[in-house]
């Protein structure tokens, strides 16, 4: 299939320069295309998934892509979907945040198996040597004001009084046009792609090429990504679900995509993952028919937690979840992914085990049960587990053994309602 027909029944084509030019140019394989990605902060989101999956499924399709790591361009802040300045932020530490990202992206491709079909770039590379006299007067001067002011990430800026747009962010489609520019130049690229955001600023790198060179090249982007109920893609209770497993940890990521509205789980299917057309078909019926089984979350969840962090990991997370409301053996489980599961549980947490109160106490200090008498009875009618093993004797004493890893204990009364104690 040409690749502009998968990304059109995916819904991943929202504008593009040239339909009919562009699907065309990509039934030849080898095309040389582009998305950049500035360092604003030290990892990758499941908002840029969207790009780094396209960069992936045009390798797959044969062609050339490169992976463009903005180190002069997020020096300057684009003003696209913002409607005030960018903080600026020292060359240091954009130039720390761009290697972790390239690592990041990199090491996804390399799951992606098409690592070597994806060449890393840097525009610091040849924006740092340019003065700015050579700027000016090899650049600047094809872009008129009146052009740049009728962008719509300029003119958003430009009628607001309060904040407006400095010269620097007014300049940033300028250098994301020269970025254009010049790998049409020096390497046969003919596309760009990025956001929907970004077509004011793809199109600019069109002009430039067209009025330096008169080469064809084409502009695609993408939809940006809303839910279903209004609020935003890719924000957990949390803040930003990151792929670095040490910000978002992987039973985190699993959650926010198993967790995701049946009226949007479909469309994540066809944006997030390689599933082919019948198979996201047959989910979408299966969800209609069966919603309360949420096969296609499941599979989703799967899918793009395999795609970020790997089968070990995927295993991992389920097992943890199996034992955590499947009543499964917690002893068994991975202690680390455990803990993390458990992060937004009620919780107390003692210095050492001689510190712990007596069960029925404990279970009413944590809100399980609202008195010591009570807890007394649901421990006499079988209600309460620890570790999902039934406790029913209401002087059962707490042992060393019962704190997974030495310093975890998960305490639950019914299938739903539970809360942890932790050591130290």
């Amino acid at each position: 299939m040409n690749i502009f027909d998968e990304l059109s029944w995916r819904g991943l084509v929202h504008q593009a320069s040239d339909e009919a030019g562009l699907r065309d140019h990509l039934d030849t394989p080898g095309r040389v295309l582009y998305c950049g990605f500035d360092p604003t902060a030290d990892s990758l989101h499941i908002g840029n998934l969207v790009p780094l999956l396209a960069l992936a499924r045009f390798a797959r399709a044969g062609h050339k892509p490169l992976f463009l790591l903005g180190g002069a361009t997020g020096l300057i802040g684009d003003p696209s979907g913002k409607d005030k300045e960018r903080q600026m932020r020292t060359a240091d530490t954009v130039a720390a945040s761009g290697e972790k990202i390239k690592a990041q992206a990199m090491a996804f491709f390399e799951r992606q198996g098409v690592a070597d079909a994806v060449r890393p770039v840097n525009n610091l590379d040849w924006t740092r040597p340019l003065s700015i006299i050579d700027f000016l007067r090899d650049t600047g001067k094809h872009f008129t004001i009146n052009y740049m002011m009728a962008k719509d990430s300029v003119k958003s800026r430009i009628g607001r009084e309060d904040t407006g747009i400095s010269y620097t962010e007014f300049s940033y489609m300028i250098l994301q046009s020269l970025d254009f520019e010049h790998l049409n130049r020096t390497l046969g690229c003919t596309l760009q792609i990025g956001g929907g955001d970004q077509f004011g600023n793809i199109t600019a790198g069109l002009e430039l090429i067209r009025r330096k060179s008169g080469n064809t090249a084409y502009a695609l982007t993408f939809p940006l990504i809303t839910t279903a109920s209004g609020a935003k893609f890719g924000k957990s209770e949390k803040g930003a679900v990151y792929l670095n497993p040490e910000l978002t940890a992987p039973y985190a990521f699993y959650q926010y995509w198993i967790n995701a509205d049946d009226r949007d789980v479909v469309n994540y299917l066809r944006y997030f993952t390689y599933l082919p057309k019948e198979e996201i078909e047959a989910l979408a019926a299966q969800t209609a028919a069966e919603p309360h089984l949420r096969a296609a979350q499941k599979r989703l969840a799967r899918e793009t937690t395999i795609m970020i962090h790997g089968e070990a990991e995927l295993a991992k997370v389920e097992a943890v979840t199996g034992a955590l409301f499947g009543g499964g053996d917690l002893a068994s489980v991975d202690p680390k992914t455990l803990k993390a599961a458990l992060e937004a549980a009620p919780g107390l947490n003692f210095a050492g085990l001689g510190d712990v109160p007596p069960l029925p106490r404990l279970l009413a200090d944590m809100g399980l049960c609202p008195s010591n008498s009570q807890a007394r009875k649901d421990i006499k009618a079988g209600a309460i587990s620890i570790n999902n093993v039934r406790v029913t004797a209401e002087d059962r004493v707490l042992e060393p053994q019962d704190f997974l890893g030495g310093d975890l204990m998960i305490l639950r009364k019914g299938k739903k309602n539970y809360g942890v104690v932790t050591l130290g």
